[in-house]
């Protein structure tokens, strides 16, 4: 057997795995902006919505080690997440099973990650994030996305300039 056909073949196997593993083992973006009554709201990326429609099921928000508020939907409801409609931080929604929101604290980065069924197209498991929520110059509030640098995940919470 020839040297390129056998490092051709794991290649092609390698591909073939990839191809056919489940979309539900991918965990995509999360998206973290200012919600409409203030606060952070989150989301999928319109990228990620451009990979299919997931079925929204359980959202948490941690400080990193502890849990500061989280939301599941029961079992036998869902609804489909997309890019443009936002989950508001503290779940104002009253009919959905929640625990009470923290305050956030100025400066502190927050994890968020949103399970879903995966749904249609390539639609992940679970989105993620990191988010803060910064002082500005005049000294309001904004809610910040907080973006990996280089591969490595900032932990520094800046308000974007203006």
């Amino acid at each position: 057997m020839s040297i390129a056909f056998r490092i051709r073949v794991p290649i092609l196997l390698l591909y073939a795995w990839l191809l056919a593993a489940p979309a539900h083992a991918r965990v995509g973006e999360a998206e973290v902006r200012e919600g409409p009554r203030g606060g952070p709201c989150f989301t999928i990326t319109a990228r990620e919505a451009r990979l299919g429609t997931p079925d929204f099921q359980a959202i948490a928000v941690t400080d990193g080690a502890h849990s500061v508020w989280k939301m599941a939907m029961p079992k036998d409801h869902t609804f489909p997440l997309t890019a443009g409609m936002c989950v508001p931080y503290g779940g104002r929604v009253a009919a959905l099973p929640r625990t009470v929101s923290a305050p956030l604290l100025l400066g502190r980065v927050y994890n968020v990650r949103i399970d879903a069924r995966p749904g249609n197209g390539r639609a992940a498991f679970a989105y993620e994030a990191r988010f803060c929520v910064a002082r500005r110059r005049d000294g309001s509030a904004v809610v910040h996305q907080v973006a990996e640098r280089d591969g490595r995940r900032a932990v520094a919470c800046v308000a974007p300039e203006e």
